[in-house]
């Protein structure tokens, strides 16, 4: 298949809508079932290069969670402890914990569950049954992966009656060096963004302490190449092996900042007995029972939450340009971060470094802007 037709563009008026490759050869994937849009296959392209990408850099399987060209979350395939298992609702998935692909979307879905809602999901690896049990009764747009088993083909083919979208994606499938698009007639190139990161990356460490431990390393780098694919401006807070809140699109990077401290505090708020305990009828749907959790915790006492919050620690902030004021640790420092990744460059990193050493915190500079647009 050299080209694929859309039902439409961005919109329904956009017609004609059409994928193909430019040079005549074959399109890097199969479409197993549905009819992907044009937003779906946007949100395909980019979240299986994240997963691919941050599958070589720490070599486990990794699950994505898509949502208009950016990631809601982007996990790795960690076991799951108990409280989290029950704060992202898989506590009834037997065999979870054999499957860390499927571990990985368990905590990608349930990281932030009101952007999730209606996702398109990316996986590094085949889907097995245990993953496709999971993605089955959330509500989602699509699925891309090298490959399905049988068993999980035959599960998601259930979904929307026949017409959920899964697309095969071929894991050697390597894109040209340059890139192009049109914006209003004219045409853009530019060179791909090839850029590694891995640990390399976060040599350079300009604060006071320089203990950066392993846990962290591997969060900063969650953190660093889930932000390679979200729309800039761009932050995002990880731990324990996943992005638990990405603050995406915003001109300022300040709101980015607290965009996604929001975002992290409810994750961790939502693993606490107060919310944990919440119990829920069982004719209540799935997104009702999270749209409810979320305003129970916007309401919650502002000095209730901190307190909730005040001995979380060891929290990774990775951002996709230098934090031009030190308004950004404040916030960051909120939501119990601890260790820091961010181009520098500012003329203002004195005062940004001073504040991470204030509160004891690491942070490198990686020299390397991530903007995506």
């Amino acid at each position: 298949m050299t080209e694929f037709e859309l039902k439409y563009g961005c919109n329904p008026n956009q017609k004609p809508a059409q994928i193909y490759m430019a040079d005549g050869s074959e399109l890097p994937i199969e479409i197993l079932c549905g009819r992907p849009g044009y937003i779906n296959f946007l949100d395909a392209f980019n979240s299986w290069q994240l997963v691919k990408e941050l599958k070589a850099a720490l070599n486990s399987p990794c699950a994505a969670s898509f949502k208009h060209v950016s990631p809601t979350s982007a996990a790795t395939g960690e076991k799951l402890s108990d409280r989290l298992k029950r704060a992202c609702f898989v506590d009834d998935i037997d065999g979870l914990d054999d499957s860390p692909l499927a571990c990985a979307y368990a905590r990608a879905r349930g990281t932030d569950r009101m952007s999730s809602f209606g996702d398109w999901i990316a996986l590094s690896d085949p889907c097995d049954e245990i993953t496709a049990l999971i993605i089955k009764r959330e509500v989602s747009d699509g699925v891309i992966a090298p490959g399905f088993s049988e068993a999980a083909l035959k599960i998601l083919r259930q979904k929307k009656k026949g017409n959920y979208n899964i697309v095969k994606i071929d894991p050697d499938y390597v894109p040209a060096e340059t890139e192009t698009k049109q914006v209003f007639g004219v045409t853009f190139r530019q060179g791909r963004n090839n850029f590694v990161i891995n640990e390399e990356l976060l040599k350079n460490i300009v604060t006071k302490n320089k203990t950066l431990p392993p846990e962290a390393v591997r969060d900063l780098i969650i953190s660093l190449i889930t932000l390679k694919y979200t729309q800039s401006n761009s932050v995002c807070y990880a731990y324990g092996g996943q992005a638990i809140g990405v603050g995406a699109g915003q001109q300022s990077r300040i709101h980015c900042t607290r965009l996604a401290g929001e975002k992290a505090d409810k994750w961790l708020l939502r693993q606490t007995d107060r919310i944990l305990d919440l119990s829920f009828s069982a004719d209540m749907g799935r997104a009702d029972r999270d749209n409810y959790i979320d305003v129970y915790i916007d309401d919650m006492d502002k000095a209730e939450k901190r307190e909730l919050l005040k001995d979380i620690s060891g929290v990774s902030l990775g951002s996709d340009a230098f934090f031009p004021f030190s308004d950004n640790i404040e916030r960051a420092r909120q939501s119990g971060v601890s260790y820091v990744a961010e181009p520098g460059g500012s003329v203002r990193d004195d005062a940004v470094i001073e504040s991470c050493d204030k509160y004891g915190m690491v942070m490198a500079f990686t020299g390397m802007r991530l903007f995506h647009h």
